[in-house]
């Protein structure tokens, strides 16, 4: 079997530029690859991951779906102190969708939306509390 290279979620938008704007002013990521259509988006971090966005009028046109409507997913960006990130955000007037929390499943967390509407969900890895994953891990 051939080994996968690269892996990334393209999502498909009515709002390019503003959703690459978006990316590089709150997050940090940074373009790999830029067109008309499509642009390519990778963190800045040791560990690269990356992410696309598409124009839903791209000349290709292969039988993909219509721009990104917000409902039935949501990017994860799992970072190493959210209250950190979180502070800088709110500071530089990005609204909050749900306020920094620590979850007694071992995540501190907060969330934004991005101009699609995509539910970012910013997270830093915590201790969970006590016997938490007991009655859910198989």
């Amino acid at each position: 079997m051939e080994p996968i290279d690269h892996v990334y979620t393209v999502f498909i938008t009515k709002k390019l530029t503003e959703t690459v704007h978006f990316y590089e002013r709150y997050f940090g990521f940074t373009k790999l690859f830029e067109s008309t259509f499509f642009v390519l988006l990778q963190t800045t971090g040791e560990q690269k991951f990356s992410i696309a966005f598409m124009d839903e009028e791209h000349p290709t046109a292969p039988p993909t779906p219509k721009a990104f409507n917000g409902s039935g997913s949501f990017l994860t960006l799992e970072v190493s102190n959210a209250q950190t990130l979180y502070e800088d955000l709110k500071k530089r007037g990005l609204p909050v969708a749900y306020e920094l929390k620590e979850e007694t499943w071992g995540q501190t967390r907060f969330a934004v939306l991005d101009p699609n509407n995509i539910w970012i969900d910013v997270v830093q890895q915590i201790q969970p509390a006590e016997g938490f994953w007991e009655k859910y891990l198989k």
